[in-house]
Parts: C-alpha cells; structure tokens; sequence
C-alpha cells in the first residue's frame, strides 16, 4: 500500500497541531513535530540527538543537518510504515532540499504540501488566547476552543499553561519570523506543483475537512499510480 507523505505548513497559531491528530486517525500515518523529535533524540541519546545536546550546551543554534537527520530518524518507526505528517517542518528552504535529498535516498519522497492561511491578525489574536496542557501537548483557546473549565485540560482536569512565545508582546516577532524564513518553504515546493492551500480562518471542522480532502485526494493518487 503506498504511502502518505505530507507537510503542514502555516504561521505559528493556524492550527496545525490541532489538525494532526485527525489525520494520524484517518490516514494512519505518523504526527511529527520538530520539538517533540528533538527532545526524543536527546533523550534517547541517539548520534544526532547528541550532536544536537552538543550544540545546544556550546549556545549554538542546533545546524539544518542534525535537525533533518533526527526527523528522518522519527520517520524510520514503525509507526511511521504508513507514512508521515511534519508539522513545522522544515522551517527553511534549505531544510527542504535536505530533506528531499535524505528522502530521495530511502526512495520515498513528500507527495502533497497542505499551506494552512490565516491572516496575521488574526493569528495575534489567536496566539495570546492559546494554552497548553505540557504533558500531552493538547492545545486550547480562551475563545475558539476554551476547555471545559477555565485553565484545566479536559482529559486530566491538570492546570494549563501559556507559552512564553504565545503572548502578545512576542506574537508579532514570531510572524515575521515565519515570513522571512518558512514562506521560501511554499516557494521550494510550489515549483513542482505540491501545495495545495486551505484557508484555516474557519471553524476547525471546516479546515479538518479540506484537509482531509487534500490528503484523500494525494493518496487516491497514489493508489492508483501504484496500480497502474
């Protein structure tokens, strides 16, 4: 059975953690996050997860090879046989053309680009109103999806937390931050014609739902490309 191959891509706050849970459900692929992945390697002690405590200990940021060796470390679990859904990642085109090389030796490759659009006010709005549960990464919002009771996760009843990086004073820096640097992403991929874009200023059924789309039609793709 082919694969399922594809990047979420949007500004901090369009809800891309939000949409992947839904899509490791209903297409059976992994969820991968870029500061999950790093974590894990570090804990795991693994060569790239090494390399990148090495980096992190010295004050360096930690360099696009060891960052795209540990995501295509993820990729290698078996939960992964599926396919695979980066969330957040790559940041930078040079990421993505590391990316594809590493893919395109293991014979595989990304099939669809999913661009998440919200305009940036809204995404200030929304990014000073978000909290987290830590533990399990559940994400809630004081207006779009406020959790059952004030501050406290609904699964666990836990307290919630806010990112230091969500609140308002940051969420201007962190927008742009993603234009200068993630949009050349679209641009890397547009060029042969894998992006697709789903307008995320919407209720999350209706984002869910065109992204479901997006990716039932990429694999219908495949299926019977793989049939033909």
């Amino acid at each position: 059975m082919p694969t399922l191959n594809a990047v979420l891509v949007g500004a901090p706050g369009c809800g891309k953690g939000t949409q992947s849970p839904a899509i490791v459900e209903n297409f059976g692929v992994c969820h991968i996050a870029t500061g999950d992945a790093l974590r894990a390697a570090v804990a795991q002690g693994t060569e790239a997860g090494k390399a990148a405590k090495d980096a992190m200990n010295a004050g360096k940021l930690v360099s696009d090879d060891i960052v795209t060796k540990i995501v295509a470390d993820a990729i290698e679990k078996p939960e992964c046989k599926k396919g695979f859904v980066l969330d957040g990642f790559p940041r930078t085109a040079n990421q993505a053309r590391i990316l594809d090389d590493m893919l395109s030796k293991k014979n595989t490759a990304i099939d669809t680009v999913v661009s998440i659009k919200v305009p940036d006010e809204t995404l200030v709005d929304r990014l000073s109103g978000r909290w987290i549960h830590k533990a399990s990464g559940r994400s809630y919002h004081t207006i779009y999806n406020p959790p059952k009771n004030d501050h406290l996760d609904d699964i666990t009843g836990e307290k919630l937390e806010q990112r230091p990086d969500d609140k308002p004073e940051t969420a201007k820096s962190r927008l742009n931050t993603f234009h200068r640097e993630t949009v050349p992403v679209l641009t890397h991929y547009g060029s042969t014609g894998k992006v697709v874009e789903v307008d995320g200023n919407r209720s999350m059924t209706a984002v869910a739902c065109d992204v479901g789309r997006v990716l039932g039609n990429t694999q219908t793709k495949k299926d019977l490309a793989s049939s033909a």
